[in-house]
């Protein structure tokens, strides 16, 4: 049987062997669910690149280049990172260049990683569905914050890990830390993230109907996988 893992921050993916393995990289708020978001709303591909010089050189081969930093858009950037920006009738048939403080990070470390898969509370079914008929061990990759562990990603994990209990082993301790912390979570994950550092650095932003929205499961069905510098949606 499978099994599924947590990494709880990019920066711990040294220890992590991905080879032979799905990777599933969330950024919960708000880059992971923007891009669940804007494939679901008929945007072409997404190319998630690091940086911000990088991201704005697509715009020279017409795509449209979103940006954030510290949970602002970038200046002089078409989009920044709420999942309401994509969904606009303007995006449709449309490529994407995207850049932000961490999701982007947590998918280019991710690449030694057999795919690439992109979660969200949003599609979380559908991923897990994915990967019940991948049948290979899975790393979940939280984004984290700067480096350091964030609840959000974490609870995501743990709604994961939910939806594969029985099919996939939950035998390691970031899984089952994770896993329980969603059993605790789940009736009220607003309320549950209200006191995180995320949740009140975007409330700060006056975003709060982001959050809502990013914490919804189950909205889209179209899970993106990374084929080489771009998200798609997997067939």
């Amino acid at each position: 049987m499978p099994s599924i893992d947590v990494c709880f921050s990019p920066e711990l993916l040294p220890l992590f062997k991905l080879q032979g393995k799905i990777a599933v990289a969330v950024d919960v708020l708000r880059a992971t669910s923007s891009m669940v978001t804007a494939l679901s709303h008929g945007v072409v591909h997404i190319a998630p690149v690091s940086e911000l010089t990088e991201c704005m050189a697509y715009k020279d081969q017409g795509y449209m280049v979103a940006a954030e930093r510290d949970g602002v858009k970038a200046e002089g950037f078409d989009l920044g990172n709420s999942p309401f920006h994509y969904q606009e009738e303007g995006v449709r048939g449309r490529h994407l260049a995207i850049t932000t403080t961490n999701g982007t990070q947590a998918i280019r470390l991710s690449r030694p990683a057999d795919e690439v898969l992109i979660g969200a509370f949003l599609n979380v079914g559908a991923v897990a569905d994915y990967l019940r008929k991948a049948g290979k061990d899975v790393v979940v990759v939280c984004a984290g914050w700067k480096g350091l562990f964030n609840l959000e990603d974490t609870l995501f994990a743990g709604a994961l890990a939910e939806r594969l209990e029985g099919d996939f082993e939950l035998n390691h301790d970031a899984t089952l830390a994770a896993y329980h912390l969603y059993q605790t979570a789940k009736s009220d994950l607003l309320g549950f993230l209200s006191k995180s550092s995320h949740v009140q650095r975007l409330e700060r932003l006056h975003i709060l109907p982001d959050i809502e929205f990013c914490l919804r499961e189950d909205v889209y069905q179209v899970v993106p996988i990374l084929q080489g510098d771009f998200l798609v949606p997997a067939q």
